[in-house]
C-alpha cells in the first residue's frame, strides 16, 4: 500500500522485521472518501471498514473525516492480499 502514491497510512511503521504494528492499516485514498472506496471495492467482492472506528477526538486532531480500514488476519492468502491492492489501485484510478 505505501508504493501507492494516493494513499496516506495512519499509525506507526513496522520495523525491518515486519514487526511492532498489526496486520491493519488505517488509511486515506487522496480526496477520494472513504465510504466511496469501501463501496467500490464491495463490488470487487473486497471487505474493508471505513468511517470513524471509535477513534473521532483522533479524526478531528488529525483533520480528516473519517477513514478506511483494511484488516488482516492469519486466514487470509497472499492472493487475497493481491487482489485487495490491485482493486484499491483499479478504484483510485477510476476517480481520478
Amino acid at each position: 500500500m505505501r508504493q501507492i502514491p494516493a494513499i496516506k497510512i495512519y499509525g506507526p511503521q513496522p520495523d525491518s522485521n515486519g514487526e511492532g504494528r498489526a496486520a491493519l492499516a488505517s488509511f486515506t485514498a487522496g480526496e477520494l472518501h472513504p465510504q466511496d472506496l469501501s463501496t467500490m471495492l464491495d463490488q470487487d467482492g473486497v471487505a474493508i471498514r471505513s468511517g470513524h472506528h471509535c477513534t473521532q477526538p483522533l479524526h478531528r486532531y488529525l483533520n480528516i473525516s473519517s477513514t478506511a480500514r483494511a484488516s488482516l488476519y492469519f486466514y487470509n492468502t497472499y492472493e487475497e492480499i493481491d487482489v485487495f491492492v490491485k482493486a484499491l489501485k483499479e478504484t483510485i484510478d477510476f476517480f481520478s
